[in-house]
């Protein structure tokens, strides 16, 4: 793998900052949909079916991402006017707290309806935190790293999320293999959410190291320089100049979401449910994709700074797409073979590829001035409409169908049809450092 022969100062640390933050603050709201699919539809909304019972569950999932977007307008706004790295450090200890306060609620038994209440509102300040992340965190990789080379220096952003998908279903597979039923459900789903306070330490003391990027200073100097009634609110800026890239950015991020929340949430209920899979096997196959996502990612970011990152993109669409009914034909029929397959197909082909080039794609549609107000508010607005409602609405389509999955694969494959279109016949010029005037395009990276 050919690699840049030197690196602007920093660089490496703040691929480094942004790889251990997205670990934390993944592990942190990838472990409660996990949680939610085993346990808690009966701890915290029993009395209703198991249906109902697991619509609930994946209800409160899904709000956390409506707040996602508000995250990113106010974080983003920091990190635009305040820089990322002290806009990092927040985001972090709040996910940490709040995580580890997750793990403290008392059940639906011990205080009634105030229980899901309390869980309803960490959840939401899980959303907020997390979705003041991404666009930091992607920022401090992408603006440190050399030009020639952005996609595999910010693809730590993206590993993150395998490592901690990695840790979730690996720390919660080693309880339900060791713990009593009744233990896992009376006190060992708690373990893994006050494990994440010590993530949230590690992740703290890596981040203070970090410093600023040269294109976040440059253009706070040019923004402090302006006379006060000239300047704009970031995100108002980056709306008013740039209106297409947030339905690009919605759009191409479909297929990501899907095949991610529908192989490693979704499935984990369904297919034990409805197929008779083990916990065990399905927590295993998370393992298997989240492993393995540590080295694809990095390499399609390598592939898209070698060839462009259209290429690449284009080929996780095509394959996604192809996967979607194969998935959930094994599942049907039992197969654990092909399904580790299919699911292999989905997540760490279709998905990896896709997600190797946002850091790098979804930044240089926006100017320095509001990029992390833009590139956040796009990503989270997306999180929206094509993530955290994702197994809600797979359930759903389930119980609509009778049970059936083919509403579901429908679901899938559309979404990922969708990006790939767009991805196909999007036009794209990144935006310069310091300016917002369009840089030349940069036909070989698109």
């Amino acid at each position: 793998m050919t690699q840049p022969s030197s690196a602007p100062p920093g660089a490496r640390r703040a691929a480094a900052g942004s790889f251990v933050g997205a670990v934390v603050e993944w592990y942190d709201f990838l472990l409660y949909g996990v949680v939610a699919a085993l346990v808690f539809g009966h701890l915290f909304f029993p009395g209703e079916s198991p249906t109902a019972g697991a619509l609930a569950a994946f209800a409160t999932f899904g709000i956390g991402f409506l707040f996602r977007p508000l995250g990113g307008i106010v974080f983003g706004h920091l990190g635009d006017r305040i820089g990322r790295k002290r806009t990092l450090v927040w985001t972090i200890a709040i996910m940490g707290l709040t995580t580890a306060a997750i793990g403290l609620l008392p059940t639906f038994d011990q205080v009634g309806y105030l229980a899901p209440v309390l869980l309803v509102t960490l959840r939401c300040v899980q959303g907020l935190a997390v979705g003041g992340e991404w666009g930091s965190a992607a920022l401090l990789a992408v603006e440190h790293a050399p030009k020639r080379w952005r996609a595999l220096y910010s693809s730590g952003v993206q590993v993150g999320y395998s490592v901690a998908l990695l840790l979730v279903n690996g720390f919660v597979a080693i309880l339900v293999a060791t713990l009593s039923e009744d233990a896992f459900q009376t006190w060992g789903w708690r373990v893994p959410f006050f494990f994440g306070l010590l993530l949230t330490l590690v992740g703290l003391w890596i981040r203070s190291g970090v410093e600023e990027s040269e294109a976040f200073t440059e253009a706070a100097a040019a923004q402090a320089a302006e006379p006060v009634e000239k300047q704009k609110l970031p995100v108002v800026e980056a709306l008013r100049r740039h209106p297409g890239a947030f339905a690009k950015i919605i759009a191409l991020r479909l297929a990501e979401l899907l095949t991610m929340y529908i192989v490693v949430t979704f499935a984990l209920a369904y297919a034990t449910g409805q197929y008779g899979f083990s916990r065990g096997f399905m927590l295993g196959l998370g393992l298997l994709v989240g492993g393995l996502g540590i080295l694809t990612i990095p390499l399609f970011g390598w592939l898209s700074d070698r060839y462009g990152r259209r290429p690449v993109y284009l080929g996780g669409a095509v394959v996604a797409v192809l996967a979607s009914v194969p998935f959930f034909v094994a599942m049907e029929q039992g197969s654990a073979v092909l399904l580790v397959v299919c699911a292999v197909l989905l997540v760490n082909i279709g998905h990896d590829a896709i997600v190797s080039v946002q850091q790098p794609l979804f930044t240089e549609m926006f100017g320095a001035r509001h990029r992390n107000s833009g590139a956040g508010l796009g990503y989270q607005l997306a999180s929206v409409v094509g993530g955290g409602f994702t197994p809600f609405i797979a359930t759903a389509l389930v119980a609509l169908a009778g049970g059936g999955w083919y509403l579901v694969a429908a679901y899938l494959a559309g979404g990922c049809l969708i990006s790939l279109l767009v991805a196909a016949f999007m036009s794209y010029e990144p935006h310069t450092e310091r300016a917002d005037a369009p840089a030349a395009p940069a036909s070989s990276h698109v």
